[in-house]
């Protein structure tokens, strides 16, 4: 007897353009290692774990080293704009790669515009008096356009925003270095006075570690880019295994090594960590004229480049989940090699989140912030059992089980903490919401006869 499966449309990425260079992926992966939540959100972070946020940022950047490696062997067996979406499809069914696609779309829109406010702050730093929003609405302008055009603008905008932002953090790591051994002139080393004083090293206990790993946790959401960009590349699959090859070993430098430099430099406890952010910080620290004006230059770059980066990803997410079949049939046109209709329908959802952010910040801007909060943590489960049932003939992947287990942990540390359990009952009801529509709408996809 014949059975019957549920076939999802395949999809094609033919009609999408193949204009990234491989220059262009090592930047994009460097890109989402370096992203606004290093500059911006490690000072919570810093402030809540002490000199310890160095044991958290080490934890949770072995879990994200696996969820890369996991993630870049699929996508350079199966390279899709769909990424994950497309994995999970393939491993689990439709449902899978609806919710993942459809969450993580929400994701990306939500924090264009959460980086364009971010963004529109500094700005308005430097030129008080000017709206917030009219900058939010400039910079949202101009990187639509440029996604709206050919997929090599993005990636050039990607190469040169994340060759800064590289240069900045190796320049900081060097001078903080320095620093640290007492050979920077003008400056004495503060020994391991801020790592062993002020409460020792674990200043807040386990409490404290704990809210600075789920802090870290979330800071390096962005690095999925890369593996979404590899299916416009010229050579995907090459190109998305050198590319997340060099982004694993940079987490350690560019992460752990900054948070190590910044809470032996500064005392953690200082309230510039958090109101001027912890890299200015260190750097007032330092004395060095015009460097802390010059670091918040470098945190707009990196807002603006998640903002590009989020932009692309979201729309190619878009067009890959409605060329299988999994969303509206007029996201997936494509002019010139790009999902016109999806770039602009993310930055519409994304500039809608800047107007609720102004309009009900408390109540509905607040309930689509929690919403979000988990997002990345259900995409890594989703990665995960993908990679498991794709790897269920060969070897069982030992290290993909230890990444499970992580992931459960972290749960488990979300469900405890009063401030994280909201967004993780938040995410988990968007989560269940969407994955009942995608199995509704996996029903009403063609049956095959197998």
């Amino acid at each position: 007897m014949p059975s019957t499966t549920v076939k999802a449309p395949q999809e094609s990425d033919a009609s999408l353009s193949h204009g990234l260079k491989q220059r262009h992926l090592s930047m994009i992966a460097l890109g989402g290692v370096i992203g606004a939540g290093l500059f911006v959100g490690s000072g919570a972070g810093i402030a809540a774990a002490g000199p310890s946020i160095v044991l958290a940022y080490t934890l949770s950047g072995l879990l994200v080293m696996l969820v890369m490696r996991m993630l870049g062997e699929m996508s350079a067996a199966y390279p899709s704009s769909g990424s994950f979406s497309a994995h999970a499809e393939r491993a689990i069914g439709p449902w899978a790669g609806f919710t993942a696609g459809w969450s993580f779309w929400v994701l990306l829109c939500t924090a264009v515009g959460l980086e364009g406010i971010g963004a529109a702050k500094i700005v308005t730093g430097w030129l008080p008096g000017t709206p917030e929003w009219a900058w939010v609405g400039l910079f949202m302008l101009v990187f639509c356009v440029t996604n709206l055009a050919a997929v090599k603008n993005f990636g050039e905008f990607e190469f040169w925003f994340a060759a800064l932002k590289v240069a900045a953090i190796g320049l900081f790591l060097v001078l903080g270095v320095l620093a640290i051994a007492g050979v920077l002139p003008g400056t004495g080393s503060p020994g391991t006075s801020n790592l062993t004083g002020r409460g020792g090293f674990f200043p807040g206990g386990g409490e404290g570690l704990v809210v600075g790993l789920l802090a870290s946790v979330f800071a390096y959401g962005g690095l999925e880019t890369v593996t979404i960009a590899a299916a416009e590349s010229e050579d995907p699959v090459r190109g998305v295994a050198s590319a997340v090859r060099t982004a694993m070993w940079r987490i350690a430098l560019f992460y752990v090594g900054s948070m190590a430099v910044i809470v032996t430099l500064v005392p953690w406890d200082s309230k510039a960590v958090v109101e001027k952010g912890p890299y200015v910080a260190a750097l007032d620290e330092l004395g060095i004229p015009g460097a802390g004006q010059l670091m918040n230059a470098v945190v707009l770059v990196a807002l603006l480049s998640a903002m590009n980066a989020n932009i692309y990803g979201s729309s190619r997410i878009a067009y890959s989940l409605v060329r299988r079949g999994l969303g509206p049939k007029g996201l997936g046109r494509v002019s010139a090699g790009v999902p016109r209709i999806a770039v602009l329908v993310s930055c519409v959802f994304g500039f809608g989140c800047v107007v609720l952010s102004y309009w009900r910040p408390d109540d509905v801007f607040s309930w689509l912030l929690n919403m979000i909060g988990a997002v990345v943590l259900v995409v890594w489960i989703i990665v995960a059992v993908s990679h498991l049932r794709l790897r269920r003939s060969r070897t069982v992947p030992f290290l993909t089980w230890v990444a499970v287990a992580g992931m459960a942990a972290v749960l488990v540390l979300m469900a405890r903490e009063p401030g994280t359990r909201v967004q993780l009952y938040a995410t988990g009801g968007m989560t269940a919401v969407l994955a009942v529509a995608g199995y509704a709408r996996q029903k009403a996809l063609p049956v095959a006869t197998v």
